[in-house]
């Protein structure tokens, strides 16, 4: 996809109340997604032949039990800050800076914790609870998924 293209659709579902745009066109598929706080990630997929020519429900049916009792054990105690996006994950504004948060920080809803880089757009995270920071699950420029936890809460 041409980047003025997907800057055009960047742009325009930051505008509007859309809150996720998924396009598909020959070259692969775009996904569009605006967070609570109004930053907006475009994050590229890649189609595999014989995956787009699977039913859906028949390709994810069988893994989800298996991913659900996976995560239910994987996630330790608190309340776990997950990743709104897919990308890199940074825990200050530059190399050289201080960690926004660290083990034992004190922080109130709406504080920055990390930034996630996706697509070359610095998306700043919040935390979403107040409270003191008991875990930080991620390394310093590691790429992260969709909704992986990133930070303990208690």
């Amino acid at each position: 996809m041409d980047l003025r293209k997907l800057k055009t659709l960047i742009d325009l579902v930051s505008e509007s109340n859309v809150s996720e745009l998924e396009i598909t066109e020959a070259e692969g598929k775009v996904r569009i997604v605006k967070s609570g706080a109004g930053a907006v990630a475009a994050a590229p997929m890649m189609m595999a032949a014989s995956v787009a020519a699977a039913p859906v429900a028949a390709v994810t049916a069988p893994a989800a039990p298996a991913v659900e009792a996976a995560a239910a054990v994987a996630e330790p105690a608190g309340h776990a800050v997950k990743s709104p996006m897919v990308g890199t994950f940074y825990r200050a504004a530059s190399p050289g800076a201080a960690a926004f948060v660290q083990v034992g920080s004190q922080v109130k809803e709406g504080d920055t914790l990390c930034i996630i880089e996706a697509m070359k757009i610095l998306n700043e995270i919040d935390a979403d609870k107040s409270g003191t920071i008991t875990q930080v699950l991620c390394e310093n420029g590691q790429a992260v998924e969709y909704g992986q936890p990133l930070f303990i809460i208690e």
